[in-house]
């Protein structure tokens, strides 16, 4: 099948679009560079050349398209509405990327007990309303005559398969970890994210496009750890002797940025994928967090 696909030069889109291009599909993959153009057509992905604001190029790939991925951002809101106007009465699906940020609380590394499916009702925080707001306008989109549907990935960890290679929360924890000689957490460090390999999500997306209904929405996780879990497995890894130091919310937000400290590093997230397992039949099956830490990939 013909598949469009935002963000291939990225992690998730990029990963996303290998296992398709694998699995003997024909994938356009949107990129924003002549640069980016060549490191996806080196792994069999028709390049074309635009951004989420060009309007008419996503309509034109959409309408071109029997499946499309948006795995670019999953807060630009103009791009979804050109691509879901696009597909208004096609028939085609339309598997758009959130993040599970969406029931984070700014707990600054504080734990939580907190813990959401998806029939779990959600309050955001401010910073994530239009997100939610977002994802709903989106799932509406099932009486529109297409087949909208979210996956909705935790923190995610593993090499991915594309052009993007790395993650978000692991890499910027190793590479502090690095510069200081010793891991470090935001506050205690207790706060839980639960996570998912990027081997399992690109299977997920697989059974998404597959044979999710119109109006559907997947968490993805296999797991959960805390900060300072993760921290003590990358010291581990690195061979750094003694705990883990735990950083002031005003040390972190000077490494990571304000935003990125209070609604990722120091926030809690822990949701289960009950209806990717019950509905689609996903089975998990990589490694866990941990162990990937210490063994396997970052030892790069």
């Amino acid at each position: 099948m013909k598949i469009f696909c935002t963000g291939a030069s990225g992690y998730i889109g990029g990963s996303v679009a290998a296992h398709l291009v694998a699995a003997g599909h024909q994938v356009t993959g949107l990129v924003r560079s002549p640069e980016k153009a060549e490191a996806v057509r080196a792994r069999g992905i028709q390049p074309l050349l635009g951004t989420l604001d060009d309007g008419e190029v996503l309509t034109q790939a959409a309408w071109a398209a029997d499946i499309v991925v948006n795995a670019a951002s999953a807060d630009h809101r103009d791009a979804v509405v050109a691509l879901l106007d696009a597909l208004s009465g096609s028939g085609k699906p339309l598997i758009h990327t959130s993040g599970s940020s969406i029931v984070g609380t700014r707990a600054r590394g504080e734990r939580t007990d907190a813990v959401f499916d998806e029939d779990t009702p959600v309050t955001p925080s401010p910073a994530r309303a239009a997100r939610v707001a977002l994802n709903e306008f989106i799932l509406s989109y099932r009486d529109e005559g297409c087949r909208p549907v979210i996956v909705c990935p935790s923190l995610i960890y593993g090499i991915g398969h594309g052009a993007g290679r790395d993650s978000v929360q692991v890499p910027l924890l190793i590479k502090l970890a690095r510069k200081r000689g010793n891991a470090a957490h935001a506050g205690p460090g207790e706060n839980i994210w639960s996570n998912v390999h990027i081997d399992d999500l690109v299977t997920l997306y697989a059974l998404a496009i597959e044979k999710a209904p119109a109006g559907s929405f997947y968490f993805a996780e296999n797991g959960e750890n805390s900060m300072r879990e993760a921290c003590v497995a990358i010291n581990r890894m690195l061979g750094f002797a003694g705990p883990p130091t735990a950083m002031s919310i005003q040390e972190a937000a000077a490494e990571w940025g304000e935003g990125t400290t209070e609604d990722t590093m120091a926030s809690n997230s822990r949701v289960r994928a009950k209806r990717a397992r019950d509905e689609l039949g996903w089975q998990p099956k990589a490694r866990g967090l941990i162990e990937e830490i210490e063994q396997e990939c970052y030892r790069e």
